[in-house]
């Protein structure tokens, strides 16, 4: 049965990687995000005997995480925005030699150090892949300290299933959020065997675990195994919500926390007799191309709202090939756009100004 509490977007992610049966957690701290690597340092080992440790620097945190996940483990770091920026090469890393881990990125204002309030300019970064090679992460976006709490669980699963690293991309306003959150039973921590894993040698057979190779035909091999396997994701795990978009004239487009606030844009716009919908990717890799052209195809018209100068929006225009009109409207460095302000940016842009 679940158990309902009151916490902080932070705390609730914590507390769900402890009831998710997660074995360790490495990490650094760093404004939004530093409740994580509190919360289980002060919960997690004495409950369950999670393993909890603060490294040095976020590239020592992100190895740990890449040394712990070939053992087979539950694994998973946190940070925000630079921290993340710092760990692109052991993810990377990771990603090829295709390892089940966790990484949550709790957004905030950049670039450079920035501001500690919550952005969505890693988009781009987390999509895309942000360090070296092709490669991808799944990405998963929550919009509530619900979602932060259930994408866990979701998360490891995911994890698992791929051998690929799953990231959490949220901010740093659901970070800091309290709302009631309906947490899992806890789980036991197993051990269970892997047949990729490092458990040690034995009768004379090793196992390695390596992104290093240095034949080039080899190397492309694997790019084309893990080429196969994000096909395989894009067909399988594509998540998203479409509220009102039947009927809408008009829909707006945005993921995580500005997509709550679009939500009341949308019926302040209804209220004044303007037809609007929300559609919201949930993943953001893989992508809902189709699921969007499908809810949007016989629009008038698509307003892309983010907090950043524009990065999923490239997204929305690919999914709609040019047959419906999109406009964008972000706010940047820590801004957080009002619903108000974005009902006038949607008449302004298809109804000539505000009515």
């Amino acid at each position: 049965m679940r158990e309902l509490k009151l916490m902080k977007g932070n705390e609730a992610l914590a507390e769900s990687a402890i009831r998710a049966g997660c074995d360790a957690y490495f990490g650094y701290p760093i404004t939004p995000q530093s409740e994580v690597l509190e919360y289980l340092s002060r919960e997690a080992n004495q409950r369950t005997g999670m393993v909890i440790l603060q490294a040095e620097s976020e590239v020592a945190s992100i190895n740990m995480v890449y040394g712990a996940a070939g053992t087979g483990k539950k694994v998973m770091t946190s940070s925000s925005s630079p921290g993340i920026s710092l760990m692109q090469e052991g993810i990377s890393y990771i990603a090829c030699a295709e390892l089940p881990c966790l990484l949550v990125n709790v957004n905030r204002g950049g670039p450079g150090l920035g501001t500690i309030q919550p952005a969505q300019g890693d988009y781009f970064q987390s999509v895309k892949g942000g360090g070296h090679g092709d490669y991808k992460l799944i990405v998963l976006a929550p919009s509530t300290v619900q979602e932060m709490s259930d994408f866990v669980e979701l998360s490891f699963e995911l994890a698992f299933k791929y051998r690929n690293p799953v990231m959490i991309l949220t901010d740093g306003a659901l970070g800091q959020m309290m709302e009631k959150v309906e947490l899992n039973p806890q789980k036991e921590r197993k051990h269970v065997e892997l047949e990729w894993a490092t458990t040690g040698r034995k009768n004379g057979n090793g196992r390695v675990i390596t992104s290093l190779h240095l034949k080039s035909e080899q190397m492309e091999q694997i790019n084309i195994r893990l080429q196969k396997k994000y096909r395989e994701i894009e067909k399988n795990e594509i998540r998203y919500e479409a509220v009102n978009c039947d009927d809408a004239d008009y829909i707006i487009v945005a993921y995580g926390l500005v997509a709550r606030i679009c939500h009341k844009a949308a019926e302040l716009a209804r209220a004044k007799g303007i037809k609007v919908g929300v559609f919201r990717p949930i993943t953001l890799f893989p992508f809902p191309y189709k699921e969007l052209f499908e809810n949007v195809k016989d629009k008038k018209g698509i307003l892309d709202v983010e907090m950043n100068a524009g990065q999923m929006v490239e997204d929305v225009r690919l999914a709609v090939e040019g047959k419906v009109q999109v406009e964008f409207h972000g706010r940047m460095g820590g801004v957080v756009p009002s619903p108000e302000e974005i009902l006038e940016k949607l008449e302004e842009k298809y109804l000539g100004g505000s009515k």
